[in-house]
């Protein structure tokens, strides 16, 4: 066989001048180390070789030991410096380094790979593509899994979901309760240093009011949620992947997202408009404190026009967010976590992740109900 020939499932050696190519592929692990084995012996191997590594999916310690054998052979063939190792992941990069140090071999040499700006671009839109397509097919998977629980009702987990509900929920109240009653006191203060100047100090109540039902209270209050509750979702469901968890729980021939995934996204659905309303009224009493001392409205004359300014479609319509908001938020970090990497790092680069693109969402989903609501005339 020609060596420019040898090709299989797990290497190919790719000749080139002045340093022929290992490009490695698929998941190295320990059930295919016969077949690994077999690969390797299979080519001849030169004294000046870069191994690249950018298709290399996973790859275990035994797997390791037996790459680096075959490699770092070719150190010892000539005068050679070794290999050149090209596009190894982080958590591949650290379990060859382990098995190199066990060998007592030199330091591997990396080298970086260079991408033009277009490039980057397109690897990065590439990145964002498979991103979403994976939220797409979870929702899918959540959506048939919630129609699973909607047609036999005894599916529903309750004891998980009344853990989960109390976490995203009851435990929630504090932080949100002082959260939007602080922001309650800046709006107040805020429009009543305008409204002081033209003698409209109550009408600082309808900015108050309005802004906070429709707009304020279910963003910071989904903020507050996406950092607490998705995080803690992705975190958990991580820990869970990582410790193998998960895959006790399908040995078990359990649905993983009738017992992992259903529980924490209704929860969160119904936790959010309740912790929504709590930080309408929070807000409000903040603006109440505030505007006694400083606009010399008394809570009698604050309540009375709250009751003339704010319209129930207001506090409707913000209520309304709440659930869409929540659902979103579930679905990302229950998705992070049960895709993570079986990487410490990989958790915590995760959880970081959850609350970035919740947060995000949260933004885009309220900018798309403006322009709805605009539109409808609410």
């Amino acid at each position: 066989m020609r060596q420019d020939a040898q090709d299989n499932a797990w290497c190919r050696l790719v000749p080139g001048t002045p340093r022929a190519t290992l490009r490695l592929s698929g998941a190295w692990r320990l059930a295919h180390l016969p077949q690994i084995e077999a690969a390797l012996a299979a080519l001849v191997l030169p004294k000046d070789l870069t191994v690249d590594a950018g298709a290399l999916e996973q790859i275990d310690s035994a797997s390791a030991l037996v790459l680096l054998l075959a490699v770092e052979a070719t150190r010892g063939a000539g005068s050679g410096a070794g290999p050149t190792w090209l596009g190894l992941s982080e958590p591949n990069r650290r379990v060859v380094e382990q098995v190199r140090a066990r060998l007592g071999l030199q330091p591997a040499r990396l080298r970086g790979e260079r991408h033009g700006v277009l490039a980057q671009l397109g690897r990065h839109t590439v990145e964002l593509g498979d991103l979403l397509l994976g939220h797409l097919n979870f929702l899918g998977a959540t959506v048939a899994a919630l129609g699973a629980v909607t047609l036999r009702p005894t599916r529903l987990r309750l004891r998980e979901l009344t853990v989960q509900t109390e976490h995203a929920g009851i435990g929630a109240i504090p932080v949100v309760a002082l959260v939007t009653a602080l922001i309650g006191v800046v709006m107040a203060y805020l429009l009543g240093l305008q409204a002081e100047k033209y003698g409209a100090n109550i009408f600082v109540v309808d900015g108050v009011a309005i802004g906070t039902a429709r707009e304020f209270a279910p963003i910071i209050v989904s903020v507050i949620v996406a950092g607490r509750s998705g995080a803690a979702f992705t975190a958990q469901l991580g820990s869970m992947r990582l410790t193998e968890e998960i895959d006790a729980i399908r040995t078990l021939g359990l649905d993983t997202w009738q017992v992992l995934v259903v529980p924490r996204v209704l929860a969160l659905t119904v936790a959010l408009p309740l912790l929504v309303f709590v930080g309408d009224v929070m807000s409000l009493v903040g603006a109440m404190v505030i505007t006694g001392p400083m606009l010399d409205i008394a809570p009698g004359a604050f309540a009375a026009r709250l009751r003339e300014a704010l319209e129930l479609r207001h506090v409707v319509i913000g209520l309304v967010k709440a659930p869409v908001f929540a659902f979103v938020i579930a679905l990302i970090g229950t998705r992070m976590g049960m895709s993570v990497a079986r990487d410490t790092r990989a958790v915590g680069a995760a959880t970081t992740s959850t609350v970035v693109q919740s947060i995000v969402a949260v933004i885009l989903l309220d900018a798309a109900f403006a322009v709805l609501f605009q539109a409808l005339g609410w």
